[in-house]
């Protein structure tokens, strides 16, 4: 199967070395595609630059395309030797955009990376231009599916010793046919998702050690960050829903009508606490936005960016 990166933007995978919260060096995956002013892609939890598949060519035409694949995720390095405390990806994601471009970005963001891209806006103001975040978990009750969890509840040597043993490669077909299941359950129209779409989602799962681990560790970090905002510990998810307000770069928020993992009405209630924001709810439309609603995704980000003076 021809390499996704190969086909989608012109010099292919590159890479970018960055400094990450932990104060080393680690390898960043990603892609660009277009001329002019930068827009990056954020990828949610679990997934990768391959989320965005349906938007790289279409936005190319207007921006300089970027996407990058987070820390631990998708081809970007995974170091399993250090643990990662909250907030790490919101330092890591400001080195990126500032390793990659010397100008205001706008920020395209689904679900966790949702998150990221809000708290960036409230500690960088100065590296965003423009921000569309799209179900975004800003107002989360528990982590939304039942895998999620139990990722978050498995001690993290465990999930190691399975990355370690290589299970998901031995148990190649077994992975993307649960994978295929999960994923067609958040699309409203589960038969888009095609079989080559189900090889690129799982490829790092199978063919990199080291990815179900940073997952994991991930979840585990959401998960206490929601039990701790229940409780009224300190914790960054209530931090940026305390500073919402802080945020004032011009705000587009797509949500999915028949969203089941985070409900429209939290889209309804991040538009009244951001002061510059709007908000459009897409019909026939699950959490996988980027994927089952692309095309009404990609014209509401132009609209916007149109609307916003920015092209």
């Amino acid at each position: 199967m021809k390499d996704w990166w190969q086909a989608y933007f012109p010099q292919g995978r590159q890479s970018l070395i960055i400094t990450d919260a932990n104060g080393y060096p680690v390898q960043i995956a990603y892609g660009e595609k277009g001329t002019g002013k930068p827009l990056f892609f954020f990828h949610g939890a679990g997934s990768w630059s391959y989320n965005w598949r349906h938007s790289v060519q279409p936005l190319s035409k207007y921006c300089r395309v970027i996407c990058f694949d987070a820390k631990g995720y998708g081809f970007s390095e995974k170091p399993l030797s250090r643990r990662e405390q909250s907030g790490h990806q919101i330092i890591e994601s400001a080195r990126i955009i500032q390793g990659l471009c010397d100008e205001p970005a706008v920020l395209v963001a689904e679900s966790l990376g949702g998150l990221i891209a809000l708290a960036l806006a409230q500690k960088h103001p100065d590296l965003i231009a423009r921000l569309v975040v799209l179900n975004v978990p800003i107002f989360p009750q528990r982590l939304p599916h039942w895998g999620m969890w139990l990722l978050s509840q498995m001690p993290l040597e465990i999930v190691q010793t399975i990355d370690s043993l290589r299970l998901a490669y031995l148990l190649a077909p077994l992975v993307r046919e649960i994978m295929a299941v999960e994923r067609r359950a958040v699309l409203f129209d589960p038969s888009i998702l095609t079989e080559e779409d189900v090889y690129w989602i799982t490829y790092p799962f199978i063919e990199f050690p080291g990815t179900l681990t940073k997952v994991a560790e991930e979840l585990q970090i959401a998960a206490r960050e929601i039990e701790h905002s229940q409780v009224n510990q300190p914790n960054t998810l209530k931090l940026i829903q305390d500073h919402l307000h802080a945020i004032k770069c011009p705000t587009l928020i797509l949500w999915g009508e028949q969203d089941s993992w985070f409900p429209a009405s939290d889209g309804e209630k991040l538009r009244q606490l951001l002061p510059n924001a709007e908000l459009q709810i897409l019909h026939n439309c699950c959490h996988d936005a980027s994927s089952g609603a692309c095309e009404a995704v990609n014209a509401a980000i132009i609209e916007f960016l149109r609307g916003t003076n920015f092209l």
